[in-house]
């Protein structure tokens, strides 16, 4: 019998009929480590090679596992990838081997952005495609990193958001207090492919590659069951898209550090820092000019400015104004957003337990503050802890609700039972009983610490006294 047959695979596999081994060979993982036809290409264009070696498809499965994320158009989790693919990664490898291979259309989600006017499209990849690109990138970026400029940030090994935080006050500290503070509109959906692949062709010289490079950037979106075409843009979400946003941003980078520069970029965000207004508003100009005229990119005139950069914010950070030593800080739309999320944790007709409340008050606080504990003024941090801690009272005296139970929880508190009698009658609402000086007194900071509950404060305080 034909070892040849046609498997029903779901999107994301190979096109047409493949030729794979017989049912019960190389059913495991390690059908990574199958060698490709033909073997290495000797002249240096074996990039293919390269990614779907047995190693780097093992580390890219390892990185999807670890991200899990949601599934793509298909259904398929990433716990479910990899029972998947002792069945069918030979077919899919041979695919892309041969060139066959074509990616499944992404999954469009849309999240709102800060602010809540506008959302932010993201492009959901199958568990499948999402191996692929993360086996990609992987390759990819050991080829490319070298070459991009020290002042790139975003999504690069031993790199960060708070380095690029950094970095910026630095640039304010040297006299350089005003920016150019350059925003790019709707930059993943209009990232040209053309101008996008004569970039990656500098580097890349495997035509496999461009070509699997190409398909995924012309693969498509779903929408309500009906595929479109995408003729322009690289889906946000998928793990190859920051790396060919900085590809092709790196034009940028090199512009700027000809010009003598100095700026700071994380992805498509990009400060430039200078000296007085007027220069600003001419490296505004010339960067406009140039983002259109090489890159095809727009510029969002109503969200980007030439201004102080105490008045701007970048990374959710800003700065303080003070010539000496710029402090960072925690930027105030960043504050409010944090404010709206603690707001809906701690609403008090929830209908839950006070410990179920901390845990999730506690997660998001702990995620927020290990990423602004970088900022250097901890007001806002202790005014953020007061502010919880009152909500969180309102609470406690919202779920008591009769006058006994009250004057009970007060006394069993440690306050005077006259007192606290009196308070538990009292007509005032949850709010304003929240901040009065018996429930502060009740529920003191050491009692929410013998709760558990997290203080913003004090991470902040630990991070800077290290």
């Amino acid at each position: 019998m034909s070892d040849r047959r046609q498997l029903k695979l779901p999107f994301g596999s190979p096109s047409q009929e493949v030729g794979v081994k017989p049912q019960g060979t190389e059913a495991g993982p390690r059908s990574f480590a199958a060698p490709p036809p033909g073997g290495p290409n000797a002249s240096g264009e074996d990039l293919l090679e390269q990614v779907l070696s047995r190693d780097n498809m093992f580390r890219a499965l390892s990185r999807v596992k670890a991200n899990r994320g949601a599934p793509g158009i298909d259904g398929m989790t990433v716990n479910e990838l990899p029972e998947y693919l002792k069945e069918h990664w030979p077919a899919i490898r041979e695919a892309l081997y041969a060139g066959t291979y074509r990616p499944s259309p992404v999954r469009r989600v849309e999240i709102p952005k800060p602010g809540g006017n506008e959302v932010r499209q993201l492009g959901i990849p199958t568990a499948l495609d999402r191996l692929i690109q993360q086996a990609l990138s992987q390759v990819l970026g050991r080829l490319f990193d070298p070459h991009f400029s020290d002042a790139s940030y975003g999504f690069r090994p031993g790199r960060s958001a708070h380095q690029a935080v950094r970095a910026a006050q630095g640039f304010i500290r040297e006299g350089l207090r005003w920016v150019v503070d350059v925003d790019l509109a709707r930059f993943f959906d209009r990232v040209n492919h053309d101008k996008l692949m004569a970039r990656v062709a500098r580097q890349v010289k495997d035509k496999r590659v461009l070509k699997l490079i190409r398909c995924y950037l012309e693969s498509g979106v779903m929408l309500n069951g009906v595929l479109v075409r995408t003729e322009e843009g690289t889906p946000q979400g998928g793990p190859l898209s920051p790396l060919l946003a900085n590809i092709l941003l790196d034009d940028l980078d090199k512009e700027l550090e000809k010009r003598g520069h100095r700026f700071v970029r994380y992805a498509d965000d990009c400060n430039v820092y200078v000296g007085s207004r007027r220069a600003g508003e001419r490296v505004m100009t010339s960067l406009v000019r140039f983002l259109g005229e090489r890159l095809s990119l727009v510029v969002n005139e109503a969200k980007s400015a030439v201004d102080r950069p105490w008045k701007r914010k970048f990374l959710g950070f800003s700065f303080t104004n003070r010539k000496d030593k710029p402090a960072i800080r925690v930027a105030p739309e960043a504050l409010k957003r944090a404010k709206d999320k603690l707001r809906q944790l701690t609403w008090r007709w929830k209908g839950q337990s006070m410990g179920t409340t901390l845990d999730q008050l506690n997660a998001y606080a702990r995620g927020w503050a290990g990423y602004f504990s970088l900022a250097e003024t901890p007001t806002p941090f202790k005014d953020l802890d007061e502010w919880v801690r009152r909500r969180l009272r309102a609470i406690l005296w919202h779920q008591w609700k009769r006058p006994k139970a009250r004057a009970r929880n007060l006394i069993r508190l440690g306050i005077p039972a006259d007192y606290a009698w009196q308070w538990a009658y009292s007509g005032k609402r949850a709010w304003r009983m929240a901040g009065s000086a018996p429930l502060q007194r009740a529920l003191d900071n050491a009692y929410w610490r013998a709760q558990g509950l997290v203080s913003l404060a004090e991470i902040q305080r630990l991070r800077h006294s290290v």
